[in-house]
């Protein structure tokens, strides 16, 4: 159980640099360098000087946990983005200086495999992390204005308060809840499962996406929380845009709803947003964070501050 106080990390500041890292997968072949390079000059376009860190090529999780740990420690850097997802979060997590976490309290922004990182770095040491667009596949790929302006609203200017709607939204079980905000990618979250980075549910909002996904596994790992025991801590759901099931397969029964059919006796509020997931604009959410939900009126609101 999270034991530890929260920690807030501080806000972009001017005249410092954001770190870019491969915290999962390293960036490989030319069209995730472009992306890389394409992603960096948005960051910035928007004001921000960037240093890409020496290992986001590498194979080797120790070289990339470096550039982390690296960055952690050095007084000009402000804030840490992942370079992209992937699936080795969990081998690079094994490296990380969990004291210079604590002792230099930064923003990490990440999502998708990233979601290992959001989780454990708040379980373990109350950190407040965030959830939103990375460098190669969010700023390099899919960035619109909606993007940009959270960036700035929720990391540089702290602005919490109800997050803005990029589409639209729909009440799959009404109510309302108030808990702290705590989960992302589905499956990439229950890598920490049976570890002691797997978040305290209690009294939480959880938020889910995915990417690749067919109903198939998307009931068993929905399942996999259930046997967890998460549903039973839990005061309300939000789900967010799952890509393979809304584009590839949307007549077929979606994330929403298998969620809705599997909790039927919780009673939770339950509310569909397409604001955050893989190939979509993204708002940011801090991870750790109270929110009230309401799943009637279709709003989240961000009510504790998360940035000094």
């Amino acid at each position: 159980m999270q034991s530890k106080a929260v920690i807030l990390p501080r806000r972009l500041a001017e005249g410092k640099y954001i770190g870019v890292v491969a915290l999962s997968d390293p960036v490989c072949g030319l069209l995730q360098e472009e992306q890389l390079r394409r992603g960096v000059g948005v960051i910035e376009a928007l004001g921000f000087g960037v240093k890409v860190g020496r290992y986001v090529e590498s194979q080797n999780p120790y070289e990339r946990a470096l550039d982390f740990n690296t960055f952690l420690t050095e007084s000009d850097i402000s804030a840490i983005i992942a370079a992209k997802g992937g699936d080795s979060a969990h081998h690079t997590l094994s490296f990380i200086d969990w004291d210079s976490v604590s002792e230099y309290p930064k923003i990490l922004l990440g999502f998708s495999d990233i979601t290992v990182f959001l989780n454990a770095i708040y379980q373990k040491t109350g950190l407040i992390t965030f959830h939103g667009g990375d460098v190669c596949f969010g700023f390099g790929k899919t960035t619109n204005q909606y993007d940009k302006q959270e960036f700035i609203n929720r990391l540089s200017m702290g602005k919490g308060g109800i997050i803005q709607p990029n589409g639209k939204r729909d009440t799959v079980r009404g109510g309302n809840a108030k808990g702290k905000l705590l989960g992302g990618n589905l499956r990439c979250l229950l890598k920490l499962a049976g570890t002691e980075f797997f978040p305290d549910f209690t009294d939480a909002i959880l938020f889910l996406e995915s990417y690749i996904i067919t109903p198939y596994d998307c009931k068993k790992y929905l399942k996999e929380l259930r046997a967890l025991s998460v549903f039973e801590k839990i005061k309300g759901a939000i789900v967010g845009f799952v890509y393979s099931m809304e584009v590839k397969n949307h007549l077929d029964e979606q994330m929403e709803d298998i969620l809705n059919d599997l909790t039927a006796e919780y009673g939770f509020p339950i509310l569909k947003m397409r604001d955050f997931g893989h190939r979509i604009q993204q708002t940011i959410i801090p991870l750790g964070v109270t929110a009230k939900l309401d799943a009637t009126t279709k709003t989240v609101e961000l009510t504790d501050s998360f940035l000094v």
